[in-house]
């Protein structure tokens, strides 16, 4: 398989970054068409809160598991292979989501989806950073944020331009995922096996002669020095997540059922965050291989917790929701996605690098599930105002973890002490 990998692009960082990032693209546009798709689902197919909930909750759920599945196997049988797979998944789901007629194939094209993008993560986000150096890890990786982005914005083009066809929307909402899924599919066949991967295995062998396809217990990332590193990750992004698949999953449904919007009008509106957004992402990839992003980080994670505040202290309107979106766009930039693929891929060892990721995920995901699963029973029963105020505390406790823990460890570097092994 391998020897069909074109030497030039197999030696580009960019390319593989590129290619390997658009799993963030992929997620980016299945989680908000998804989003997007909720309000007609229960408008076409009769859909009641509860099954809202459950159907959204699936989503995380089954990212979650395969964020852990897919971060293991990344482990023991490389990246290559796992984001290879996980593409045709994907596609398959996202084919049965646009021919869904029923509550049950909304449930089984979410599962299929949801568990093999959860899957593709943390394999694709660790090629991107075993395919960088110190001088560029950090801006690939906040590139590949940056396309996360992009998935968002072009997903939203379609919801603005298509959202108002009733049912005939779903079929240009998720055809554009299935579109990419193709393209990005096709340009993976050209990447390599994770060449740091590869050392680690040989290196491994070398020094134990441990037997073929074992790699380090998982247990070693909860013993130090990893243990701190893990759990401070854990909690930043568990925290985090809960606002941001919130706001991923439900605010065009808020928009719609809170203040008036139409599922198109909600989809125009919410651009207005995108140009601050961009440039946000644009100067992350500017400071994150330099000391002063943890100072970034800091400003960014005061804005991040002050954004749900906003909502929960003046309301659900357009007014607010402006103010609300400024702030998040600082706090998206440099406090949380970003942030995260940098910490993570930094703090833990090659053999367990997809492991730690895909456990961090699928725990922040199973937490984000839980809290989708009766997020609209929340906004029946203490309204949007209440939600948001728990959305704050939520936010808060994680940028803290962060905070206490990265303050001191920010410039750590597993891959420096992997290189000094490897290639002494």
């Amino acid at each position: 398989m391998s020897s069909s990998v074109r030497p030039g692009l197999a030696a580009n960082p960019w390319w593989s970054g590129t290619v390997a990032g658009m799993a963030s693209y992929i997620d980016a546009a299945a989680i908000t068409a998804f989003s997007a798709s909720l309000v007609i689902f229960e408008k076409h197919l009769g859909l009641s809160a509860g099954q809202v909930g459950i159907a959204a909750s699936a989503l995380t759920l089954t990212m979650a598991i395969g964020a852990a599945v897919g971060g293991r196997l990344g482990d023991r049988f490389g990246r290559r292979p796992v984001f290879v797979i996980t593409m045709f998944f994907i596609i398959a789901g996202a084919l049965a989501l646009m021919t869904a007629q029923d509550f049950t194939a909304i449930i089984l094209g979410v599962a299929v989806m949801g568990f093999a993008i959860g899957a593709d993560l943390p394999v694709s986000l660790a090629t991107i950073s075993e395919a960088a150096d110190e001088e560029n890890r950090g801006r690939l990786l906040g590139f590949s944020n940056l396309l996360w982005l992009i998935g968002i914005a072009a997903n939203g083009i379609c919801v603005a331009l298509f959202g108002d066809l009733g049912r005939n929307a779903i079929y240009f909402i998720f055809g554009h995922v299935v579109v990419v899924s193709v393209i990005v599919l096709l340009a993976r066949l050209t990447i390599p096996e994770s060449r740091l991967w590869l050392d680690a295995r040989a290196a491994r062998k070398a020094d134990n002669g441990a037997p073929k396809g074992e790699t380090i217990k998982v247990s070693i990332l909860f013993r130090a020095p990893y243990l701190v590193p893990f759990i401070g990750l854990s909690i930043f992004y568990v925290g985090t997540s809960i606002l941001g698949n919130t706001n991923g999953q439900y605010l065009s449904y808020m928009m719609v059922k809170e203040a008036g919007f139409t599922v198109s009008s909600a989809a125009k509106f919410s651009f207005l965050a995108l140009p601050l957004v961009l440039i946000g992402f644009l100067w992350f990839m500017r400071i994150a291989d330099k000391p002063v992003r943890f100072r970034y980080f800091q400003f960014g994670a005061v804005c991040f917790v002050l954004m749900p505040l906003v909502i929960a202290i003046f309301g659900f309107s357009a007014t607010t929701l402006v103010f609300a979106f400024f702030l998040n766009a600082i706090g998206a930039s440099f406090a949380f996605e970003g942030m995260y693929r940098v910490w993570s891929q930094q703090s833990f060892p090659t053999l367990v690098r997809t492991t730690a990721q895909g456990t961090i995920i699928a725990i922040a995901r199973l937490v984000a599930a839980a809290a989708a699963s009766v997020t609209p029973l929340l906004l029946q029963e203490i309204g949007v105002r209440a939600l948001y105020g728990i959305l704050a505390v939520t936010t808060f406790i994680g940028v803290a973890a962060a905070w206490v823990v990265f303050r001191s460890r920010d410039q750590h570097s597993e891959f420096e002490v992997e290189e000094a092994q490897f290639h002494p």
